[in-house]
């Protein structure tokens, strides 16, 4: 069916009404968009630059050690019969270690035994003929020669009884060897021989080790070690100076002592060895423990402080956010010195008082507009999650 044709008059009014439509949406959008508040600034938390005196504190790699080690060898060759102690566990100076087979040694000192009562027999009787000999002599009863002979096999006999002497004694030693002992108060290392070995003294039994204290060796530079070695005399041998932090990220709770210096810096690494001793009663530390050793060498005077958090490094350059008066962030560049616990030294680039961005630094940037609160305060409004 043909469609009825549009009036003119029709036409017009349906332009006219879609043309009114489209102002008037385009009048809601302006209008809102227009009273739309705008954002509120960023929030950033600000902490303010301080100044404080401050210690130098080097850090060095350090190994663990015993104050002494005592590679354990038997005195006599002999089978292992016994593991008297348990490894691991701690000793004191004279304890049993292991037990070798005593028979042989018990048979040399009985041996030994016989043969002095042996000679202090012999040595006995050229004494009384000595003694008999002297007066007869004298009335000129018997010759002086048979005095003079007399007299030397009493010497003869003597020197027999006291090489006699020194092999029961030498025998009692071997057989108090077959009881290997620890020389000192330690901890026991792992054994290294078994029931049944045969050990002889180039053979090691074990290591025990004395651990309380403990010490810890380190390499320093030379310049390093001359500022230490400064500080030492200044704090009357630097008791208390070290700390310890060990290789889980703890600081051991107890300092300690510097103990000593090698004799010679090594002339291919420009470095000297060192060593402090700690206290060390619960046996936490054991030797072969890794921990880096830290030590006061310097004090500055006046330095300008930002936490370490604040800083960042932009192609190896250290930068912090400085917020000005007018609260917008300026990008600038700092010259940072030592690090003292949670905090950073500036050296070059800031002011005591100026407010540094310590939270939301990767949000901000050069002239951007800000809103200042201190650090570690709840944001106020989604702009400054």
């Amino acid at each position: 069916m043909p469609r009825a044709p549009i009036s003119p008059l029709s036409f017009q009014r349906s332009h006219t009404t879609a043309f009114l439509a489209s102002c008037g949406l385009v009048f809601l959008v302006a209008c809102g968009s227009q009273g739309r508040p705008p954002a509120p600034p960023l929030q950033v938390g600000v902490l303010a630059v301080t100044q404080a005196d401050v210690p130098l504190t080097h850090e060095w790699v350090g190994t663990l050690d015993g104050f002494v080690n005592a590679e354990i060898r038997p005195q006599v060759e002999g089978y292992l019969l016994r593991q008297v102690y348990k490894e691991g566990t701690a000793l004191r100076q004279g304890q049993v270690l292991f037990e070798i087979d005593g028979r042989p040694f018990a048979a040399a000192a009985q041996q030994a035994r016989a043969a002095l009562v042996r000679d202090q027999a012999q040595f006995d009787k050229a004494k009384q003929d000595v003694d008999r000999f002297t007066p007869l002599a004298a009335e000129k009863a018997i010759s002086q020669q048979e005095l003079d002979n007399a007299r030397v096999l009493l010497r003869q006999a003597q020197a027999n009884v006291d090489a006699s002497q020194a092999a029961v004694d030498r025998a009692t030693l071997n057989l108090q060897w077959t009881h290997v002992t620890s020389p000192i108060n330690g901890i026991a290392g792992v054994a290294k021989v078994q029931v049944g070995d045969l050990v002889n003294p180039t053979r090691v039994m074990t290591t025990v080790s004395t651990v309380d204290p403990i010490k810890v060796y380190f390499n320093a530079s030379e310049q390093e070690y001359m500022s230490w070695a400064r500080d030492w005399a200044g704090q009357g041998g630097g008791k208390g100076t070290l700390s310890l932090v060990l290789s889980d990220g703890s600081t051991y709770p107890f300092r300690g002592d510097p103990f000593m210096a090698d004799r010679n810096v090594d002339l291919k690494t420009g470095t000297i060895l060192l060593a402090g001793v700690f206290p060390n009663a619960k046996l936490l530390l054991r030797p072969g423990q890794y921990a880096k050793v830290r030590a006061d060498v310097a004090k500055v005077q006046g330095a300008l402080l930002v936490p370490q958090r604040a800083i960042w490094d932009l192609q190896g350059s250290a930068q912090v956010a400085v917020v000005g008066a007018d609260n917008k962030i300026e990008i600038r560049p700092i010259r940072a010195g030592a690090r003292v616990g949670l905090l950073q030294v500036v050296e070059q680039g800031l002011k005591l008082g100026e407010r540094v961005v310590v939270d939301g630094t990767q949000k901000v940037s050069a002239g951007l507009l800000v809103k200042p609160v201190p650090a570690g305060a709840a944001p106020t409004s989604p702009a400054g999650k």
